[in-house]
């Protein structure tokens, strides 16, 4: 006897303006086309659905799980007489790593509270249920989870006779161009966020095509502490055109759990593994819980020794000419959190160690803000927490689908501005990759040419900040932000651009009244220095939303450019042209027209 385990569940013009911040503009970029890629069917109606086959029955080696992974070719979920077990693929218990043999069959040693996963391969996809969350694991618990709060795992029973796992034939696995879509910190606390994040990035890939392929990984706190909302924040997955797979955040957790190996037990039963690892095209994505939390104590950015096991033995099986995506909650390094261990990772310099010479690139979330880290980059608290002088591969901060926990005012689309810590707003990011070379793509919630903001930093705006900063969500507009008086000019007024995907290498020109072009300083150069923190530092576009009507205040940034606006300027209204240029030579003109007063 056998089951099936199904786990239920535009352009606008350069100058247009997007968002009026307490009278000062946020400009959006010029309209970027989505980059194409393989196109099939509507996903609605060509989706491989279905789940892992679980062979009831007691298994006569309690010690040990074998099973098939084998091409379903009639989708059934089942392996029919003429559907062949594949060869070579990979299977963990969590901790340890198999491949099958030459007809599909793998073993595996069985301990309680593993969970079962297969590594999808190339070319193949692994079913989705009726939300598009992706099955490619069995949970093995035989007395189930202790009570807690939130149901946790049911009781499994004994070992099965055996999992099998159906895999499909894919066309848009085996293209050497992916488009993997990294969704931050949905984090509901409650039913009318669900609603503000349906009506904000769900929407917006609901009306996007081109990630079939690798699909959505949602980088953790995919609610905020109560689970119980998961059916509901789960359930925006079956707006999606391509499979969704989740880790877990530390607003994830089982707080009642009173031992560790428990604490991700609800997550795990309605969403999936606390980590796992993927391939499509020539990516292989590794999935880590970088969350590790005792109880009664505060959450760390760890990883236990038996993940840190099982990413060796992963890695191990991965071909050299594979790029490698490293996808966490807690990032492996951060810049908004460079000087507090607890939320990087204790043990980056193992893993950097275990990807050594391979070609990597590091997403996170968490940190509610955009990072984009490349290779050499450097801070004074990495060095002293960790050891690390530079980075080896880039590391990127995702940003959060919640923004600033869905603060501030509510907008027409349905959903709050919540501009986060580093003055960038929600979205997503997308890694566009073409065999093992990618460029990342951050699309805006709502509007994905919107790429930066522009503001002016001058002596009267320090004034107004250092004056309300304690006044957070209550302080009055600053007024006439776009207006600058002569004696202002004297004292040091600056054209400040916010380039959210900016990073070392990026350039930002600015014309001035048409005259000549410009180069704009970054404030933070990542050499090593530590984080500059302050009204002089500052995002004024953002600042000036934030303290009139809540959320965090945008005082730090890594991704800030400014220019000194000459003291000579003549009075009346002035227009600046600015040019900002990413790493990869892609650049987006805005405007900004401001007064100066006598």
């Amino acid at each position: 006897m056998s089951r099936s385990l199904l786990h239920r569940r535009t352009g606008l013009a350069a100058t247009a303006v997007a968002i009026a911040v307490s009278g000062a503009t946020l400009v959006p970029a010029a309209a970027t086309a989505a980059p194409g890629g393989p196109q099939a069917a509507p996903w609605a109606e060509t989706a491989y659905r279905g789940g892992v086959h679980v062979v009831e029955g007691t298994g006569e080696d309690q010690d040990v799980l074998d099973g098939t992974v084998f091409a379903d070719k009639n989708h059934n979920s089942v392996q029919d007489q003429n559907e062949q077990g594949l060869a070579g693929v990979t299977v963990s218990n969590g901790r340890d790593v198999t491949t099958t043999d030459s007809h599909g069959r793998y073993e595996l040693p069985a301990f309680d509270n593993m969970t079962v996963f297969v590594t999808q391969p190339r070319g193949y996809q692994v079913p989705v249920d009726e939300d598009n969350v992706a099955q490619f694991f069995y949970h093995h618990l035989p007395e189930g989870s202790p009570e807690l709060r939130y149901g946790g795992i049911e009781p499994t029973g004994p070992l099965p006779d055996e999992v099998n796992f159906p895999l499909a034939k894919s066309q848009l696995t085996q293209s050497p161009e992916q488009h993997c879509v990294i969704g931050g910190d949905i984090q509901t606390y409650n039913e009318q966020e669900v609603e503000y994040a349906r009506a904000g990035a769900f929407a917006d890939l609901a009306a996007r095509t081109d990630y079939a392929g690798c699909g959505v990984t949602f980088i953790g706190d995919v609610v905020g502490d109560d689970l119980s909302l998961y059916p509901q924040t789960r359930e925006l997955a079956g707006m999606l055109n391509g499979p969704a797979r989740f880790l877990p955040g530390n607003h994830d957790l089982d707080f009642d759990a009173t031992t560790s190996e428990h604490t991700f037990d609800t997550f795990r039963a309605q969403l999936g593994p606390e980590y796992y690892s993927y391939g499509t095209g020539k990516v292989h994505v590794v999935a880590l819980n970088t969350v590790e939390y005792r109880a009664g104590t505060a959450y760390t950015g760890a990883l236990d020794d038996q993940q840190l096991e099982w990413l060796r033995n992963d890695i191990a099986q991965v071909p050299e000419d594979r790029l490698i995506v490293l996808a966490a909650h807690i990032p492996l390094l951060d810049y908004a959190d460079q000087g507090a261990a607890r939320h990087q990772v204790a043990q980056v310099q193992e893993i950097y160690e275990i990807l050594e010479g391979r070609e990597a690139v590091a997403v996170g979330g968490h940190t509610h803000s955009i990072e984009n880290l490349r290779e050499g980059d450097s801070l004074a608290g990495w060095s002293q927490l960790f050891g690390v002088e530079g980075l080896p591969f880039t590391h990127i901060t995702s940003g959060a689908i919640s923004g600033d926990w869905y603060s501030g005012r509510l907008l027409d689309g349905g959903y709050p501005t919540a501009i986060q810590r580093d003055g960038g707003v929600p979205g997503v990011l997308t890694l566009d990759i073409k065999n093992t070379t990618f460029q990342e793509r951050f699309t805006v919630r709502g509007d994905g040419a919107h790429q930066m903001a522009l503001g002016l930093n001058a002596p009267r705006y320090r004034e107004w900040y250092a004056a309300n900063l304690a006044n957070r969500g209550s302080a009055p507009a600053f007024e006439n932000p776009l207006a600058v008086s002569r004696e202002d000019l004297a004292g040091g007024t600056w054209l400040t651009t916010n380039f959210w995907m900016g990073s070392t290498g990026s350039t930002v020109q600015v014309t001035l009244d048409g005259g000549q072009t410009v180069e704009t300083v970054r404030t933070q150069q990542l050499q090593g220095e530590g984080q500059l923190v302050g009204a002089e530092w500052s995002d004024p576009a953002a600042v000036q939303e934030q303290l009139v009507h809540g959320g965090s205040v945008a005082d730090r940034s890594m991704h800030l450019w400014r220019l000194e606006l000459p003291a000579d300027l003549a009075a009346g209204e002035h227009t600046a042209e600015v040019t900002a240029t990413d790493v990869h030579g892609r650049a987006f003109t805005e405007t900004i027209t401001f007064e100066i007063t006598e």
